[in-house]
């Protein structure tokens, strides 16, 4: 058996940004060294970013990516890192004709081996996933090579995210061919409670090749999508050795015992197990193990419960879209209801109160305890805070256009969007929305009104879980939060009745079913995909199946115009469920 020191870099790459990807990978890198590694092991198309989605298809941005990755192995060896190998992602090009149907330019998911100056050695994903938020046919072709390199001894082989989740491919083969290490970069986005999902598939995917498995998993928002981290390290019978952080840029330092391999270097083809074939190219970087060392105690971070988790994504989700873009600041509009002080919050905790503006827009059906929420909620939290009452507003347009009903109602709801929208055109600010999933589903937004802004932080979160998250959040902190206060979101605001307060003694429950019955049936239709039939079998009344099947396909053009936000449950409104706005297939009762 022989030691060898893995560093885990579970990092936050910027879609796009090579040049600065590049200088984290030699910061990183360089820490990793400090530490005594001898192999560090970068995410997924880390040096581009991920994902890329259509730039891929530019020659433009492949050429970019291929050079930075050379010039990335020539800093490593100028800036006296290069005897430590690195494992890093990033995008290349398949050396094969062009054919009708694949993408233009044959562009690969790879990964590649930096060593002394000079890449090493190459890979690419085998497995390319089209389900879910995945669109990879549409991006890539498939990888046929397996690099196995032999690092002190040990044979160390390379796979790349979705190969660890279908059967057959790299980790078959590597099965056949023996290796001491599998190594798989990822980028795999969040979904609650993924975590367990996660660590069983890495145990089975190390007892089906015989060897340990380091899982290295990036940790970042990119606009809809949200990666947590949570990277692994498993032996070969699939026991948990290493496990980093949630929602933290961390390097993970895990040190194993492995076999030493006498296996000679060249070129073997394999039968993958998946009507492929995938050709092991085996070289050699160092045959000598290291010298016996003391092992650094194993990290095994604790996996947050429900309600941490999903907290933590939406602040790193508003973190993440807001510096990225550019921004400084955001503005939402600050009702005194649960919606808008969930939001607020959370963009506090992601920025900074300093950062976070609220404005207080009462209209003539406002209540006392709206404006005196809002207000102790300002208090509390620090944010800057401006009111800006819409009776008069309102009234004007109302002098000019004859407006009843539903309609005059939505008015209010569209001032507020243009107050804050001009605000936002004024001083920079980003506009956050503060609608939750189950208004979304049930078309209960108001266009060019509380569904205008820029990014929607609670859009995939459900009205139910709205009340469990700000509930958790006035018991809980997190040294990431940038938030100070206790119990930031004022209890009125959590247990009063919920209300868009657009008419005299508005309740949600005036129109809609109580959100413990409404989230139920929703996540059994939207979800789980249930027609009405499986729905009325499932114990829903029939009569209300009927009426929220009508409301949810009859909102498909407005969420189609609202903003991003992030995803949190398997299936979100957008890159997840795509339907025709225009669809004249209706769910008929049984």
């Amino acid at each position: 058996m022989a030691q060898l020191r893995i560093a885990l870099a579970q990092t936050n790459p910027t879609v796009g940004d090579l040049a600065g990807n590049a200088d984290r990978l030699i910061t990183w890198t360089r820490d990793a060294a400090e530490r005594g590694a001898h192999l560090v092991v970068f995410t997924e198309m880390f040096l581009t970013g991920y994902p890329v989605e259509d730039l891929v298809l530019r020659t433009s941005f492949v050429d970019a990516s291929i050079a930075a990755l050379d010039e990335v192995a020539v800093r490593l060896q100028r800036e006296g890192l290069g005897e430590l190998p690195v494992v890093v992602g990033y995008v290349d090009r398949a050396n094969r004709a062009p054919r009708v149907g694949q993408p233009k330019g044959a562009p690969l998911d790879a990964a590649a081996v930096l060593h002394q100056g000079r890449v090493v050695t190459r890979t690419a994903k085998h497995h390319l996933p089209n389900y879910g938020v995945f669109d990879e046919y549409r991006y890539f072709v498939r990888g046929d090579r397996l690099p196995i390199f032999r690092l002190h001894g040990v044979d160390v082989a390379i796979a790349v995210c979705e190969d660890l989740w279908q059967e057959g491919g790299p980790v078959s083969v590597v099965g056949q061919a023996g290796a001491g290490l599998l190594v798989v970069p990822n980028a795999s986005p969040y979904e609650k409670e993924k975590d367990d999902v996660r660590l069983e598939l890495c145990a089975r995917r190390a007892r089906e090749a015989g060897c340990a498995l380091v899982y290295v998993n990036q940790v970042s928002g990119q606009d809809e999508l949200v990666f947590d981290g949570d990277s692994l390290v498993v032996d070969a019978s699939g026991e948990l050795l290493a496990r980093a952080a949630q929602f933290r840029e961390e390097l993970l330092v895990a040190d194993l015992d492995l076999p030493v391999s006498t296996a000679e270097p060249g070129t073997f083809p394999y039968d993958a197990g998946d009507g492929s074939t995938i050709t092991v190219e085996r070289l050699v970087l160092s045959h000598d193990p290291v010298a016996p060392y003391l092992p650094e105690p194993a990290r095994l971070a604790e996996p947050l419960d429900t309600q941490a988790e999903v907290y933590s994504a939406l602040v790193l989700a508003v973190r993440d879209y807001v510096a990225k873009n550019g921004f400084r600041s955001v503005i939402l509009g600050l009702s005194g209801g649960i919606d808008s002080a969930l939001t607020a919050t959370i963009a506090a905790d992601a920025i900074g109160p300093s950062r976070v503006h609220v404005v207080l827009m009462p209209s003539r059906y406002s209540s006392a305890h709206s404006l005196a929420d809002a207000e102790e909620l300002v208090r509390r939290q620090g944010v800057t805070s401006q009111v800006a009452p819409i009776a008069d507003i309102v009234a004007a347009f109302e002098k000019e256009i004859g407006l009843s009903g539903l309609a005059a109602e939505n008015l209010q709801a569209r001032v507020r969007g243009m107050i804050l929208m001009g605000l936002s055109n004024e001083h920079g600010h980003l506009v956050l929305t503060t609608g939750n999933k189950s208004e979304l589903a049930t078309g209960y937004s108001t266009l060019y009104g509380d569904s205008a802004g820029g990014f929607a932080p609670i859009k995939d979160v459900p009205k139910l879980m709205v009340w469990e998250l700000a509930r958790w959040r006035n018991t809980h902190t997190d040294p990431t939060f940038l938030l100070e206060a206790a119990r930031p979101i004022p209890e009125n605001s959590i247990t009063k009745e919920p209300s868009a307060e657009l008419r005299p003694d508005q309740l949600d429950t005036d129109s809609l079913p109580p959100y413990e019955v409404l989230d139920l049936l929703l996540d059994d239709y939207v979800e789980k995909d249930m027609g009405s039939r499986e729905l009325i079998a499932a114990g829903h009344d029939p009569e209300l199946v009927t009426r929220v099947i009508g409301l949810v396909d009859g909102a498909e053009y407005k969420r189609r115009q609202y903003p991003p936000g992030p995803k949190i449950t398997p299936k979100n409104f957008g890159r997840d469920r795509r339907l025709p706005i225009t669809n004249r297939w209706r769910e008929k009762a049984p």
